[in-house]
């Protein structure tokens, strides 16, 4: 078993590494140019949402509030003619910093359950192998696998999940990589 405390540097070089390559990947390729597609109209339709005044938040329209209000027969006349719509609406910005930052945080919390794990399950100096699979295993479960529940529930584009998971197994092998060249002999 090796302390988490042990694993300080391991867990700060991958979430780095990370941080840096998902730039590469947002900033620098075309890989997710086709998550997000824009409105028809898209002048009316901000000049109506401004008239609602909405508060940064969780929207759904037809809104029905409850299991039973679901069975309404209005709810679910309105719902049939669509369209159905999730939308989340917050303060516009044009400053990612507060995104940056809590992307890195989160890259630091994937890397520390990884670190957790590996150590948990492994001695000082295991096998690159071995660290690898483990961390790596972890990392991936981190990046990837609760983004399917979007495209299951909230009928995020399937598309745009499956890359973002690809990115997760990307970011999960650089950091099961670091973990592997880093632990404790």
């Amino acid at each position: 078993m090796v302390p988490v405390t042990s694993l300080w540097l391991p867990i700060l070089v991958s979430a780095v590494i990370v941080f840096v390559m998902s730039s590469v990947i947002h900033m620098m390729t075309p890989w997710h140019k086709g998550d997000l597609r824009g409105v028809t109209g898209e002048d009316d339709a901000l000049a109506a949402l401004r008239r609602l005044n909405l508060r940064p938040g969780d929207y759904a329209m037809p809104y029905a509030g409850s299991m039973e209000a679901m069975k309404d027969p209005a709810f679910v006349a309105r719902l049939e003619a669509g369209p159905a719509v999730l939308m989340t609406v917050w303060k516009g910005t044009t400053s990612m910093t507060a995104n940056l930052v809590q992307w890195f945080l989160y890259s630091v919390l994937v890397s520390l359950f990884a670190g957790y794990l590996a150590g948990a399950a492994l001695p000082m100096g295991a096998s690159y192998l071995d660290v690898f699979r483990f961390a790596g295993t972890t990392a991936f479960a981190g990046y990837s696998l609760g983004l399917m529940q979007n495209s299951i529930w909230w009928r995020r584009n399937w598309g745009m999940t499956l890359r973002s998971m690809i990115d997760g197994l990307l970011y999960a092998c650089l950091t099961a990589g670091a973990f592997g060249w880093l632990w404790p002999r």
